[in-house]
Order: C-alpha cells, then structure tokens, then sequence
C-alpha cells in the first residue's frame, strides 16, 4: 500500500521541484542553518511539546535532508532507496494506527524547521493532516524596526496569552484588536481555545471557499476585519450559510486590507460635474424628497462640538429645502447606535452623518447590511469600506491663531486646553505651537487636557504664570462663557482674541453636492479603498475670526498668510520640525505628507506637556479615545 503513495508523493516532490526552478526559486526545503546565518538571534525558549500547524512547516533545520525533498516537503528520491522505504513504512503507519511519535523542532518567525522527524512531516503533509505533534524550541530574534520582526513580537505576545499557534496576522495591532474584540485579555483556558478554533476553522472554510486565498492577507486579518463588523459572540452563533453570506457582505472591509495606503484621503471637494441621473439614484420618485439623519452623542445645547455641527444641519436644510430633510436624533450613546441606525434607516434615510468616533464600530454591521445608505463618521485614520469618514484640517487655523498667540505673549508662555487625544487634535496642537513660534522663536506652549482627571484650568494657569489661553473652538449655548477660540486672561477677567470657526454648513453642502453631481460614487469606485475626507481653508469649511482686541499690525499679518494658506502658497508643517525627544520629523525644504500629519503621535519641542495615557483621563472621555486614541510614540 505504501508504494502506491510514495508514487503519489513522488509525482507532487517533482511537479513542484520543476515549477520552482522555472520560476528560479530554490527548489529544495529551506535550511534555518543558513537563514539564521544572516540574522542575529537575541534568545532561545523552550515551548514544550505543543501541537504544530502543518501550514507553518516549511523547512529544515540543517542541510543534511534537504536534498531529500521538494519545496512542498513531497520526496524527490527514486523509489528503491532506504529513504523510500521509510517513507512507504510511515504511510502504512499512518493509515492503519495514525504517526504518534512527536518530531523536533524549531520555532523561528512564526515557522518551524525540523531537526528530527522530516518524513513524519512529509507523510502528514501528503494525507492532509492539519497538524503535528512536536517539542519545539524557539529563537527569537533581536527587536528591529523591520516590520516583519515587529509582527513577530506582536504574534509572540498574543500566542503567550492565547495559547494558538494556528493563525498569524501581516498588519501590524491586528493581533492585539482580535484579542479585544474576542473580549478576553487574559491568559485563556482550554476551553476558549477549543471555541476559537472551532471559529477559525469554520470561518477559514467559508473565506477560502469565497477565494480569499486570492487576496494577499492572513485569515488572521480577514477574521479580524469580520469580527469587527460582526462580533465574536455573534460570530459564534452564526450557521455555516450565515457565516458564507456575511463573508460576502464584509468583502470589501478585507480589500481595504490589502491596501499598501488603506486610507485614500480626499484633500478638497474638486470640481463637481453635474450628472442628472444621480438625482434618481437619490430620489426614487421625484415627488420624494431624501433624508440626511445626523446623529449626536450629546446635544447642542450641552456641547460646543454639537453646536457647531447642529449649525451646519440648519445651514443644510435651508440650502435644500426644496430637495431634502433632515432629521436630528440627540443623545446616542455608543449602545444605541445600531438601534438608532436601523431607525432613521426606516424612516426613509438616504445619508447618516455621525458627528463621534465611538459611532463608527457599533454602525459598521448595518453599513454592510445596507450599502445603499450613505454612512459618514465624523474622523479621522478610518480604514472602512463600508463608510467614509470626514473631518477639517482645523490645524491650517490653529498655525494662524499660534501666530497671533506668539506675537501677542509677552512673558512667552502660551496655554493651550486640548480635550480629547485623538486623530487630529496632535496635528492641530503641533501646528499652533510651529505659528506662536514664527513669530516668536522664545514660545513656549504649555500643553493641557481638558479631559484629564483632576483637570483645574485656573489653577494651571496661575502655576505656570500664563495669559494667552488657546481653549475650545466654540461657546456652549447652556454654559456659555468668553473662554473660547484664543483668548487673554489675566485678573480674572477674559479678552477674546481669535476665534478658529468650523464651518460645517458649507463641508456639508459641498458634500450633498458631491453626492447630487455623481463625484462622490465615482470617487469610491475609482479609488477602491477607504475614503476620508479632510477639507480645509481651500474649501470654505475652516476660518480664523479676528476680534478688534488684536492689533492691526499682527491681523494683518494673519490675513496675509490664511490667503497664502487658502491658496496652498504655504503649509503649516514645512520645513526642519523637531519633536520633544530630539527626532528630526520634518526635512529643511520638504512639505510634511498629508498622511504623516494625520498620524501625529510626537509633539513638537516647543510644547510643554505630554499625550495623555488612557488610565489618566475621565471615564467620559475614554469612550471616544478607545475609538480613535493617539498613543505617544516611545
């Protein structure tokens, strides 16, 4: 019996001997000998005798047998020999009692290479067994910026703490986000590996038969990607039918993986070509007016950010009274999300815009459920399909109001009251203290959060000998003081100065008027990835208000460079730009790419203060920055 699948074997070892010559790759099994001689290796630990993936063979540990097998581990010697025969008895063993004794080998980047037991390995491999048992020694490598070697240390962190050797991850954070949407951060028991397994295996056969191995990503990213659409407990409880259809549904969240840039950034509205067959794409009858829902986490009346937004709705509606309506639903805590969703959804929504980052997950399942309602969330660095987000370059008014704020502080410190530690916040803190030091190089910002526990404004103020305040961007109707925009305190009196002005009303009607001239479908088809839209001076949708308390000299120097600025004549992050811990970011003469702004995680040195960890801030703000958080680089 075994000569016949040794033959079998035989055949598939030079089938693929053959296929790697003729695409010059190295035909024989890899040897880790050679491949450790280039890299250098920090540590060896012993893992114990574990069961191993058959997937993550691939090689040998010494030369000595590699000649001996294909690429594919399928043998390449006659049938006659010693080696064939041995093979032949372990095929017999195989079929009538299973291969039960255990190999040995070596555990590198997440592969292993056998020092004993290759035609064990061979033989399983032929039958299609799905694993091994194997006592197994890892070598870890020395910690590198490579980007492989970093998800090593990530997939090494989450194999401690998981226990599962079976799936691996090529983005870097996957491994952790599957961790926290499993919901288990602890060392598992047998129990959850037996029920994450059972998940994997039957998720894998629903990817791979839909022709995921046609995309360049792990299992490990897809289901990462699906499990935050879907759930893990919602997940579990799906039959193999539902799980096939989802996989479909979630198709596009799986692309947007495969993306080297995931995030297409949309820098400004562009020209917008009217196509008149998109109004029915909007409307299916004419005497049909379509619906934009906003939703809000808190109300206008409790919330600047709220407020500024609610003027934009009303700008909107009054814009297209005769085309559309809008609906308002306040108050959307991050647990109501989907069933709010599903509610205006039912009311005949066309458009959603989410003004809060802790919306996007909750709303992603009915994005994928309903592709025919546009969903936008109000942020930043936002890798969905499914829906887009959009913000303000708010930084392009904050460099002019540091501008102001540097030429008007005597004592040179400036205070700057931030809130939430999110995309864009960094941009916007950085930009600032670049302007207060074009025009004066002594500044110094004195950066807080708004949103820290034990935050006391006074107090922080009156330690640091501080008079010129950048604060929030607008009044709260409810509580409505003069500590907005940029302002100057002192005697415990308040004289505003600038005020930075989102314009909301005009980034949504350019927005409608996207969707009404056909753009904004074209775009998403044409550039195949997410899309987040960040629109500045150049499109209305930012300004800088001046108050007569600035002097002429000074505004006018800031009009001067907000028209340089609309006319993109100059960029506030340009030029050699140091962070706090001695890091060049930025080169003499270059502009700073759209995307390295977004990104920020590193203040720059003229700011006193840090980016606040997690544990620090208050239980309401932690909601949003678990969202869409900014960790300060290490």
């Amino acid at each position: 019996m075994g000569d016949l699948e040794y033959q079998e074997a035989l055949k598939l070892g030079k089938k693929e001997y053959k296929a790697c010559v003729s695409r010059g790759r190295f035909p024989y099994l890899p040897v880790l000998d050679d491949i450790l001689s280039r890299e250098e290796i920090r540590t060896e630990q012993n893992m114990g005798l574990i069961q191993v993936p058959l997937d993550f063979v691939v090689g040998t540990s010494t030369m000595g047998r590699t000649y001996s097998f294909a690429a594919n581990f399928m043998p390449i010697l006659a049938e006659k020999t010693e080696f064939a025969i041995k093979w032949m008895n372990l095929s017999d063993a195989q079929i009538n009692e299973g291969i039960r004794d255990p190999i040995i080998a070596y555990e590198y980047m997440n592969r292993y290479y056998v020092v004993e037991g290759n035609k064990r390995v061979s033989v399983l491999k032929y039958f299609k067994a799905d694993s091994i048992l194997a006592n197994v020694t890892r070598k870890i490598p020395k910690y590198s910026d490579d980007e492989d070697v970093k998800l090593y240390y990530e997939y090494m962190k989450f194999n401690e703490i998981t226990g599962v050797n079976n799936v691996e991850f090529s983005k870097l954070g996957l491994a952790e986000e599957l961790i926290k949407l499993i919901g288990e951060e602890t060392k598992w028991d047998e129990d959850m590996r037996i029920e994450f397994n059972s998940l994997l295996l039957h998720f894998t056969k629903a990817y791979e038969f839909r022709g995921g191995r046609k995309l360049p990503i792990t299992v490990g990213d897809a289901l990462t990607a699906f499990l935050n659409v879907y759930g893990y407990r919602e997940t579990l409880a799906m039959s193999d039918a539902e799980l096939s259809n989802n996989v479909v549904k979630c198709w596009n969240e799986f692309v947007v993986l495969t993306e080297k840039q995931s995030i297409g950034l949309v820098m400004d509205p562009g020209a917008l070509e009217e196509k008149k067959t998109l109004f029915s794409y909007l409307m299916p009858t004419m005497n049909k007016k379509f619906k934009v829902a906003f939703l809000y986490p808190k109300s206008a009346e409790t919330s600047d950010w709220i407020y500024a937004h609610e003027l934009g709705r009303n700008y909107l509606e009054e814009t297209f009274s005769d085309q559309m309506q809008t609906i308002c639903v306040n108050d959307v805590t991050e647990d109501r999300v989907e069933e709010v969703l599903n509610d205006v959804i039912s009311q005949g929504a066309d458009i959603v815009f989410e003004v809060a980052p802790q919306m996007m997950k909750p709303s992603l399942k009915i994005a994928v459920e309903h592709p025919e309602v546009k969903i936008l969330n109000c942020s930043l660095n936002t890798p969905h399909k499914y829906i887009r987000t959009y913000y303000a370059r708010m930084y392009e008014a904050k460099f002019l109001s540091g501008v102001i704020a540097g030429a008007l502080a005597e004592n040179d410190r400036i205070a700057y009251i931030a809130d939430y530690p999110i995309y864009g916040m960094i941009a916007n803190i950085n930009a600032f203290a670049l302007g207060a030091t074009f025009t004066n190089p002594r500044a110094k910002i004195y950066l807080e959060w708004s949103t820290r526990k034990g935050y006391d404004r006074d107090a922080f103020l009156k330690e640091n000998d501080i008079h010129i305040v950048s604060d929030q961007d607008m009044i709260t109707p409810r509580d409505a003081s003069r500590q907005f925009g940029l302002y100057r305190f002192e005697n415990g009196e308040t004289l505003n100065l600038v005020m930075p002005l989102w314009n909301w009303g005009i980034f949504y009607e350019k927005m409608i008027q996207s969707m009404l001239a056909g753009s904004y479908q074209s775009q998403g088809n044409a550039q195949g990835r997410a899309l987040n839209y960040w629109w500045g001076m150049s499109a209305g949708v930012i300004d800088l208000i001046c108050s007569k308390n600035v002097p002429v000299g000074v505004k006018r120097l800031a009009d001067h460079l907000k028209g340089d600025i609309r006319k993109g004549d100059i960029v506030p992050f340009y030029g050699q730009i140091w962070s706090q811990d001695g890091q060049l970011r930025n080169d003499k003469n270059k502009k700073m790419k759209p995307e390295t702004i977004m990104e920020m995680d590193w203040l720059v040195d003229s700011v006193i203060g840090n980016i606040p960890s997690m544990e620090t801030l208050i239980d309401a703000a932690q909601p949003v920055v678990q969202v869409k958080g900014v960790e300060e680089t290490k």
